[in-house]
């Protein structure tokens, strides 16, 4: 039986990591609609387009293409994006163009088309309340505030992206409420998620608590 898994929470909060994991773990697709946004913000910018012009950005949208590879890596327009979309400016960014609506009807209807099939992890914002409301598993992950600073930390480290360790937790906070505040589908728990805070938690045991749910679904894994 194949299904499709919602996860979802605030910035930072390891979403991304978790899917892969549980991608690879299931042979199933992984889909980051954040960085789907973050591809709007940088192209936006690329283009001198203001955030908050929705109708440029929509038209800006229907003429261009986001794609993934295998590896994970976005591409924009057939170009490699995959490092360019995350410094902290596009994580803002990408909290700006969300809060338009027309922005996300076009992003999640890309995103429901692609995973009608079944066999797809979609992380994000509003999957389990808006993309994906029939998952037959959703997951929302937290994280202290502190803790996600130190992950988004160690990427930036790792792909060699300047920082400030204080501005990163305001910039993480501040998005926090822009998501969490936005008119349209706004960051929230699904009433039929499972909460689960990955502060003190390794990649492995969060993951083993997703393992767990799955055997309760009957899904099979290797």
């Amino acid at each position: 039986m194949r299904i499709n898994i919602a996860i979802d929470g605030p910035s930072a909060a390891g979403k991304s990591t978790i899917a892969k994991r549980c991608a690879k773990l299931l042979g199933y697709s992984h889909l980051d609609t954040g960085a789907m946004y973050r591809c709007v913000a940088y192209k936006a910018k690329q283009l001198g387009i203001a955030l908050d012009d929705e109708d440029k950005v929509v038209e800006m949208i229907d003429q261009m293409t986001i794609s993934f590879d295998s590896n994970g890596n976005v591409f924009v327009d057939g170009n490699d994006v995959s490092l360019a979309i995350r410094t902290n400016e596009m994580s803002m960014g990408a909290s700006d163009v969300s809060k338009l609506q027309a922005v996300r009807q076009r992003l999640v209807k890309m995103q429901q088309d692609i995973s009608k099939g079944k066999g797809y992890i979609l992380d994000g914002r509003d999957i389990g309340t808006v993309v994906l409301t029939d998952a037959e598993l959703k997951i929302f992950l937290v994280a202290s505030s502190e803790a996600r600073a130190d992950r988004r930390i160690k990427e930036y480290i790792e792909k060699g992206i300047e920082f400030n360790r204080e501005e990163v937790i305001a910039d993480i906070e501040r998005r926090d409420y822009q998501d969490s505040h936005r008119a349209h589908s706004p960051l929230k728990k699904a009433d039929d998620a499972i909460e689960v805070d990955s502060s003190n938690l390794t990649i492995d045991e969060v993951v083993n608590v997703i393992k767990a749910k799955l055997i309760e679904l009957g899904v099979n894994y290797d």
